[in-house]
């Protein structure tokens, strides 16, 4: 059978790029750098220069160097008034793109009308050494400047030029031919870069009590609370039920925190003194890096803090200097949780904060980031559809941007980047986007990178030591339907350093014991994993260049959590398909019962008496044919890995109203009409929802009513029935009974009748609860 054009057009393809991993002879670069192709590039290391001639009325100069390489110009910052500057800039040239033969460098001083020529250096291309890392750099040298005729000038300028490749130290910080168009203001928005995730804590709060709390209306019971904030994070406890001046709380409250701290926490104690209006009684600020770290399980020393009365004077806050109020606490740095920035599902990073509770690693991961194959225009220049992709690969707390290709749609980045790794259930995620700040993005307000698609690889999947090298498509789905947006070039390959170790993982629990002693709730996970994708996007968006916001949440999925029709049918269709075996065996045994092939049910009987006068063979048969049908689906074994699956997610066939309620915001934007229509399908499907609940519960509580006496004939038939039951079986051999009920089940149709059998009558007439319900 042909796939449908569709299908494959969506499907991963397998590639042979011509990469060192896997080659025979291997030079120093693909040691270390062999799942990408090699790319040649001229590199010019300009340093600094000296003694050079003064060109203006004042006898000064203001250097600058142009490196001139057929069409490509680069250009060095230039001084005011330095005869003896330092630049230390470096430029890469792309050789596939070479056309001249000549590299020149010509110094020259700026000027208001026209630059003064100072004086120039020329280089033949063919001459030029290459090197290859390891090698030492090369060693900068002065070269004597030349005039235009070739005669010998004053200055000299210090520099080196090599032939190399993308593995050179020098290539992330170079200026590069391929982004010759881009201002030197967004010069710093197309490098390539390593983040790193701040270091993330859960800030346990229990607030125990409050001693002497001075309300301003003494007349009244006080209703006080207690109100917690960590920046932009804000939880409350529930109002004391003892309502005096010495209140008592005992909640736990819970928020996320990163390295270095830089928000104390704050606690208010309040009062609340009317609908929306409340008082407060006292605050006090607890600076972090003050706080216990807990590693286990164990209580942290419990503490009181003074709570500050502040009153308010002409618009200033000023402290009282009395402290009659004071709040008792246990505040601790949870070190033993793994704070969850993203799913669980797929998740990249399993590990406790505390490093010394953390293992060693098991293994290496390496991700060659090849190329991209027919992006999409992702905006317009010039009147034409462009794109300016980099990738972005999330592993644990490291987080990689390859550089950026100006102006291509089928851009080669050959970049290879390394993880440790230290759980093999784990997941890579790859993301492909367009940069929208290399042209003034920046100052334009509201410009946004574009996601292109992204890939999701499970290291369980991948074979220790294979290299994995395949065409991932870029899925993107939009309110229209799912769009493919190109596909993506990557080379894996997952080393494992013990495969004792690494087996020994799949025994352990996945995540830290704590979330196992002390389980956070569904909610406070949900609420914490957002303030955590929150905080971890503030600080990358800091970093420079920024790693920004909408990266990092389409990076960590941060609306996964959100409603959608499209989502919920593929979870249903996901439940059938796990229960598609369990149905198949029914049907199977029901015509096993039914003598449809007759040879077959004679089989059965002989193995069910073969195994009733035999138990001890039930659990050895049980687990020898596990095993046989584990060798025999092992020739089918799936050897591709895992990729973004159109149909398995719905994506393919769902409405456009679905997808349109999707994308909808949250709160709603949509119109009265629109929302109503929604409500009222949700309120339809719910009902049915809500059938099939009820039908469960009818079930389980006529189960309960057999010995409940709510219908004493019943019980009374079925106490009867286990008396004489406990009797027979007393007299009469297990084995002996165990062939009659199963030749029972087995008998031939002849013996069958068509209406329900009489243990299915009776607990059909079992009475429930259903009909005490309104």
């Amino acid at each position: 059978m042909h796939k449908p054009a569709e299908a494959l057009d969506f499907a991963l393809r397998e590639t042979s790029p011509n990469i060192g991993a896997g080659a025979v002879m291997r030079d120093k670069l693909s040691c270390t750098y062999d799942l990408v192709e090699q790319m040649q590039y001229l590199y010019v290391r300009v340093v600094k220069a000296k003694d050079l001639p003064g060109k203006d009325v004042t006898g000064g100069v203001d250097p600058y160097v142009e490196v001139k390489l057929g069409n490509y110009k680069g250009l060095t910052k230039h001084f005011e008034k330095k005869s003896n500057p330092q630049w230390n800039q470096v430029f890469a040239f792309s050789k596939e793109r070479i056309q001249a033969s000549v590299l020149e460098l010509v110094i020259k001083d700026k000027d208001v009308v026209v630059d003064d020529f100072v004086g120039r250096v020329m280089f033949d291309i063919n001459e030029i050494p290459k090197r290859v890392p390891p090698d030492s750099p090369l060693a900068p040298q002065w070269y004597r400047l030349e005039d235009r005729r070739g005669d010998k000038a004053k200055g000299e300028l210090m520099l080196a030029v090599w032939m190399g490749t993308q593995a050179d130290e020098a290539f992330p910080d170079a200026w590069h031919s391929d982004a010759a168009t881009v201002g030197p203001e967004a010069v710093a928005n197309i490098r390539s870069k390593v983040y790193l995730s701040p270091k993330l804590w859960y800030v346990r709060v229990n607030v125990i009590e409050a001693q002497d709390l001075v309300p301003s209306d003494k007349t009244r019971y006080p209703e006080v609370f207690v109100k917690a904030n960590l920046g932009i994070q804000f939880l409350r406890t529930r109002v004391s039920q003892s309502k005096t001046i010495n209140p008592m709380w005992n909640e736990d409250l819970m928020f996320v925190a990163a390295e270095p701290f830089e928000e104390p926490l704050v606690l208010t104690a309040e009062d609340r003194v009317g609908p929306n209006k409340d008082e407060i009684l006292g605050r006090c600020l607890i600076p972090l890096h003050n706080v216990q770290r807990r590693l286990d399980h164990k209580p942290v020393n419990t503490k009181w803090f003074n709570l500050e009365k502040h009153v308010v004077v002409e618009g200033e806050q000023k402290k009282e200097t009395k402290f009659s109020s004071r709040i008792h606490l246990r505040v601790c740095l949870e070190g033993g949780y793994h704070v969850l920035d993203e799913s669980t599902h797929y998740s990249s990073d399993l590990r406790p904060t505390a490093k010394q509770l953390g293992k060693a690693s098991i293994g290496i991961l390496e991700v060659g980031i090849i190329s991209a194959q027919g992006l999409m225009p992702m905006k317009t220049r010039d009147g034409r559809g462009t794109t300016d992709a980099y990738c972005v690969a999330k592993y644990g707390q490291k987080w990689i941007r390859t550089r950026t290709i100006v102006d291509s749609l089928a851009p080669r980045w050959n970049e290879q980047y390394i993880w440790e790794v230290f759980d093999p259930c784990t997941v890579i995620t790859v993301g492909v986007f367009d940069n929208g700040h290399l042209h003034g993005g920046d100052k334009s307000g509201g410009s946004k990178d574009s996601r292109i698609g992204k890939v999701r690889i499970r290291l369980s999947t991948l074979e220790a030591d294979r290299v994995y090298t395949y065409s991932y498509p870029l899925l993107v789905l939009y309110n229209s339907g799912v769009k493919k947006m190109g596909e993506v070039q990557l080379a894996v390959r997952f080393t494992s350093l013990s495969l004792i170790n690494m087996l020994c993982m799949y025994s352990q629990p996945l995540l830290p014991k704590m979330h196992y002693i002390h389980p956070l709730s569904v909610i406070q996970q949900d609420s914490l994993r957002h303030q955590a994708i929150q905080i971890v996007s503030m600080r990358l968006s800091r970093a420079e260049p920024p790693l920004r916001k909408e990266v990092v949440e389409y990076m960590l999925d941060v609306d996964s959590h959100m409603w959608s029709m499209r989502r919920s049918k593929a979870n249903f269709f996901r439940i059938t398909k796990v229960l598609g075996g369990l149905i198949a065996f029914g049907r199977w045994f029901d015509q096993i019962c039914n003598w449809k092939n007759p040879l077959t049910s004679i089989l059965i009987h002989i193995l069910f008496i073969i195994l009733v006068l035999y138990p001890e063979l039930i659990l050895p048969t049980i687990f020898l044919y596990l095993f046989m049908v584990g060798i025999w689906n092992f020739r089918w074994r799936p050897r591709h890995p895992p990729h973004m699956d159109t149909r398995l997610s719905h994506a393919d066939a769902a409405h456009p109203d679905e997808l349109d309620e999707e994308f909808d915001t949250f709160p709603t934007s949509r119109s009265s009409d629109m929302v109503r229509m929604r409500y009222d399908r949700l309120r339809s499907i719910a009902g049915k929802v809500q059938t099939v609940v009820g039908d469960l519960a009818t079930q389980g509580e006529r189960f309960h009513n057999l010995l409940s006496w709510r219908d004493t004939r019943a019980t009374t038939l079925f106490v009867t029935f286990c008396f004489i039951a406990a009797i027979v079986l007393y007299v009469t051999p297990f084995q002996v009974v165990f062939l009659l009920i199963g030749f029972y089940v087995l008998r031939h149709p002849r013996f069958r009748q068509k209406h329900p059998s009489v243990p299915f009558n009776y607990f059909k007439r079992l009475p429930a609860r259903v009909d005490s319900i309104l």
